[in-house]
C-alpha cells in the first residue's frame, strides 16, 4: 500500500468491507462501490440468486459484460469517441475565434 493510501470502509448488501484507496480515487471508488450495490441490489431483488458471494459473482459478470459490450461492441470505441469528440471541440472553438474577429 502507498503512503497515500488510506483505508476507508464501504457496505455492500449490509457487509462492510475495508479498502485501500489512493487520496485522489476516494470519489471514484465510492461511485464504483454505489454502482456495484445497485447491480447487486436489482440481482438481489430478483430473486433467482441467492447468498451474497454469488449476487457479487453475478454482479461482477453484468458488469464485465458491459464493460466488453462497450469497448468491442458494434466497432465502438470510447477512446475513440472521446478523441472525435476534442477535435470537434478544437475546430468549434478555432470557429468561434474567428467569430469573435468579425463583430
Amino acid at each position: 500500500m502507498a503512503e497515500s493510501a488510506k483505508t476507508i470502509e464501504v457496505s455492500l448488501l449490509g457487509r462492510n468491507y475495508k479498502i485501500a484507496c489512493e487520496e485522489g480515487e476516494r470519489e471514484a471508488l465510492l461511485e464504483a462501490v454505489a454502482y456495484l450495490e445497485g447491480k447487486m441490489g436489482e440481482i438481489k431483488k430478483a430473486g433467482k440468486v441467492n447468498g451474497t458471494d454469488r449476487i457479487a459473482v453475478m454482479a461482477a459478470l453484468n458488469i464485465a459484460n458491459e464493460f466488453l459490450s462497450i469497448k468491442v461492441g458494434n466497432g465502438f470505441d470510447i477512446g475513440q469517441a472521446k478523441r472525435r469528440i476534442s477535435l470537434i471541440e478544437a475546430k468549434l472553438d478555432e470557429v468561434l475565434a474567428q467569430q469573435d474577429k468579425l463583430f
